[in-house]
């Protein structure tokens, strides 16, 4: 027996400690897994290997032993014992011995799984052909970068570059990479880019019209700042790429139980008025109530691996979304693959809990606890507290102080990938790597801290560049391991786009929103306070004796239509749980108190007499009985190009029963009227501004974007996120799931089935204005000769609504409608 070769040990970096090596004998030698018969690729078939089984005790700074795997060099070096290997001769090897598992005394790794034959073929071939390891590869530790701030001045503008700062910096990179001089965009391209990138829509032909028009030099920057001005329906469009890193979703795995919490009237309110990114960060971590959901986390049942609690949530979300940096990893064990350690993302959590927690390694507790600690403590130290709410408001100010470059550098490289189709640093979660060109990212990073963290600022500084107006260059390049940046790379609609343009287009958005907030917050003053006068509310009061017997109020109003409305809203709330009835029949759910709701009435209204009812109430189960009933509600009715609004100022009736069934109630006209001094123009229970905000929605909209909604099946088909997880980059490239959905979906049809009869309703002649009007907005220019012909021929052969909904579905496939250029 041999004394401890504890470089054989170490090089497989999982103990160290007194063993013994036994030297394998022929016999053993012979049963030696074969060395793989080719040429062996070090990235492909080593380099994962080592990186596995070794660099976490003797890569990245570690030498257990006197053992490092940092370079080739290190290796062959060997530890405190002599070399690991030697080349040309994998039988030999120590290292070969120790992962064969052949000797069952010494048998490496220690820990988790043990090499296959096949990986220890591939490192007997390795040695074999002489070990070779590309230069440029390390397990050493590498360098932080994008942590710091750093100031920095771009080059002087040349006649090349221009006076944009941008295009400053890139100027240099271009002669350096060789990148030739590429012809921006064509404008109409170019414009229809901008628009889906900052509004999420595409310009109106009118709109296109006017740009391709205008004849000012600057008129690229004119548009840019125009759209970014559009505050509302940039808030719409934002709110997509902030609910994937938020986690904040209408429905999923965590709302009924109290887990998750919605933010989406926060969020709003902070994009539609631009708020100040660290200022929304700080309002994050130490959040006042509208703000708490993005900390809580998903409370999942059963058993739960422990890298999985709501604190452990907390963590990673908030690493990954204001650092750029994934600690999943370094949840369960110390990272394979970075510095991270299981101890420092327990540090994190506990400034998220309520309490210390205890470390798990891989779910096994270690009766170990981790103090509080920020990820970099280069950056701060965090003071040891109880209060848990004196944490997060340190957290919060460390996370946003003059001292953490990363927080800017992260959101400019998530824009950038944004606009650009692949970021500064790729991926964009691996902030700790370089950026292909650091100094660009240091400026703009800088110039968004020094102008407020503007998010406009620093979106319009991107977007009014000559790198943004260059024509687009195929996404294929961005999976280049030598990438170098040429331009905008085509990339696809996102889901919210692709339903939001069909929805332009046609006329068929979504009836309703899954969230409610201050619609009014982008409008005028004046505006605002006339929605607010608009709102009255009916309010009954009943004796405590007839509130007890009859503990359901019903209100009703009665209206005529000549014919089946196009169109039919509502805005409904009241002070005690309600439900909402058309024509005796029961429209959704029992919905909760004061909370307005948008309604959708259209599918049940017909030509004729309509009666609209409301129950308010519920029969109690103990005193103190409520004997006020209240309700507030506003309709609004298209019905042969006339527009109806009614609200609850007269014609209403009500009666007050001991019953829910509307089949025992007496005739409406028997009701009691509701009386004048019994219309309110505000109620203490409810939210005038929220409601007037509802109202409002419905006169200016009419239809939600995607933005409002929960995920259909077409959304998801189309990378849509769950959102239980962060979710900071969607893919790119198309799916087998995609083409089946976008062939034969139902959700896809049922949308097409409908544009189509609303375009045919519009353009009932022959199709020639209605072809020409698509194709102008769907793809900014007419259609071709050859397109004109096939598309009149087949509406021709195929008259009426079926032969519109196809010509859009053929429309809707094209690449140049589903592609961003």
């Amino acid at each position: 027996m041999h004394s401890l070769r504890s470089w054989g040990l170490v090089w497989l970096g999982l103990l160290s400690g007194c063993w013994t090596w036994a030297a394998l004998s022929p016999a053993q030698r012979q049963q030696l897994p074969p060395a793989a018969a080719r040429t062996v690729d070090f990235v492909k078939d080593i380099q994962p290997i080592l990186q596995v089984s070794c660099a976490q005790c003797h890569g990245r700074g570690k030498d257990k032993g006197g053992f490092k795997i940092d370079t080739r060099e290190d290796f062959l070096r060997g530890g405190d014992s002599g070399p690991a290997a030697r080349a040309g001769d994998s039988a030999g090897s120590l290292v070969i011995e120790m992962v064969s598992g052949l000797d069952p005394d010494n048998i490496m790794p220690k820990k988790g799984k043990r090499l296959t034959a096949q990986q220890v073929g591939l490192l007997r071939a390795w040695i074999d052909q002489g070990l070779p390891w590309p230069p440029e590869i390390t397990f050493a530790r590498q360098p932080v970068h994008n942590l710091h701030p750093r100031r920095v001045e771009p080059p002087p503008p040349t006649a090349l570059s221009g006076p944009h700062p941008v295009d400053r910096w890139l100027a240099g990179y271009y002669q350096q990479h060789g990148v030739p001089a590429r012809s921006p965009a064509p404008e109409a391209a170019w414009a229809r880019r901008v628009y889906l990138d900052v509004l999420g829509v595409l310009p109106t032909p009118q709109e296109l019209e006017a740009f391709l028009a205008d004849r000012r030099p600057d008129k690229q920057e004119r548009l840019v700042r125009q759209l970014l001005q559009d505050n509302h329906r940039y808030a719409e469009h934002w709110l997509s790429f902030w609910n994937d890193l938020l986690r904040n979703d209408y429905k999923g795995t965590g709302y009924i139980d109290g887990g998750r919490k919605q933010i989406t009237a926060w969020l709003y309110s902070a994009l539609a008025t631009n708020k100040p990114y660290d200022q929304m960060v700080r309002e994050l971590l130490h959040p006042r109530p509208e703000a708490e959901g993005f900390l809580k986390g998903i409370v999942w049942r059963g058993a739960v691996n422990s890298s999985q609690t709501p604190a452990m949530q907390a963590a990673q979300n908030v690493s990954q979304v204001f650092m750029g940096v994934n600690l999943k990893c370094a949840s369960c064990h110390d990272s394979f693959i970075n510095d991270y350690t299981l101890a420092g993302t327990y540090a994190l959590a506990n400034v998220f809990s309520e309490e210390p927690l205890e470390i798990f390694e891989c779910d096994k507790p270690t009766g170990r606890k981790a103090g509080y600690a920020f990820l970099y403590p280069e950056l701060g130290a965090l003071t040891p507290s109880t209060n848990r709410q004196e944490r997060l408001r340190e957290i919060a100010a460390l996370m946003t102080s003059d001292r953490n470059g990363r927080l800017p550098r992260t959101l400019v490289n998530r824009l950038w990938a944004r606009f650009f189709g692949r970021g500064l640093v790729e991926p964009v979660d691996e902030m700790d790597g370089p950026a292909w060109h650091p100094e660009l990212l240091d400026w703009l990073a800088e110039d968004f801290v020094a102008h407020g963290y503007d998010l406009k600022h620093l979106m319009a500084t991107i977007l009014t560049s000559r790198a943004y107006q260059r024509a687009a260059v195929p996404g294929t390049e961005a999976a280049s391991e030598a990438y170098v940046f040429r331009g905008p790379l085509v990339r696809r609609l996102t889901a919210e786009q692709f339903r939001d343009v069909l929805a332009e287009i046609t006329g068929v958005g979504y009836p309703s929103p899954a969230a409610t907030v201050d619609w009014l917050l982008t409008e005028p003053p004046a505006l605002q306070t006339q929605r607010l006068e608009q709102i009255r509310v009916l309010q009954v009061t009943h004796s405590p004796e007839s509130a007890t017997n009859r503990w359901m109020t019903w209100f009703a109003r009665e209206w005529v239509l000549a014919s089946r409305p196009a169109e039919a809203l509502a805005v409904l709330a009241a002070n005690l749980e309600w439900k909402l009835y058309i024509n005796g029949q029961a429209v959704g759910d029992t919905r909760a108190p004061e909370t307005p709701a948008v309604l959708d009435l259209t599918p049940h209204l017909r030509a004729g007499l309509n009666v609209l009812a409301v129950r308010v109430g519920r029969k109690p189960e103990k005193p103190p009985f409520p004997t006020t009933r209240s309700l507030a509600a506003s309709l609004r009715v298209k019905s042969e190009g006339l527009v109806w609004e009614l609200d609850t100022a007269q014609h209403w009736r009500f009666y007050a029963a001991g019953t829910n069934d509307w089949n025992a109630l007496p005739p409406t006209a028997e009701w009691e009227a509701v009386s004048p001094e019994s219309v309110k123009r505000e109620a203490d229970w409810l939210n005038e501004r929220q409601f007037a905000a509802a109202i409002h929605s419905l006169e200016r909209w009419g239809r939600y974007r995607s933005a409002w909604v929960a995920a259909d099946p077409l959304a998801v088909a189309l990378d849509r996120p769950n959102r239980e997880q962060v979710c900071t980059a969607r893919p790119n490239q198309a799916t087998t799931l995609q083409a089946l959905e976008l062939a034969n979906g139902k959700t896809l049809a049922a949308l097409l089935r409908q544009a189509a009869a609303r375009l045919h309703e519009r353009y009932p002649h022959p199709p020639e204005a209605l072809v020409q009007s698509v194709y102008r907005h769907a793809l900014g220019r007419a259609p071709t000769s050859r397109e004109h012909a096939l598309i009149r021929a087949y509406l021709k052969a195929h008259p009426g609504k079926e032969g519109i909904e196809d010509f859009l579905w053929s429309l809707a496939m094209l690449p140049e409608f589903q592609m961003i250029y």
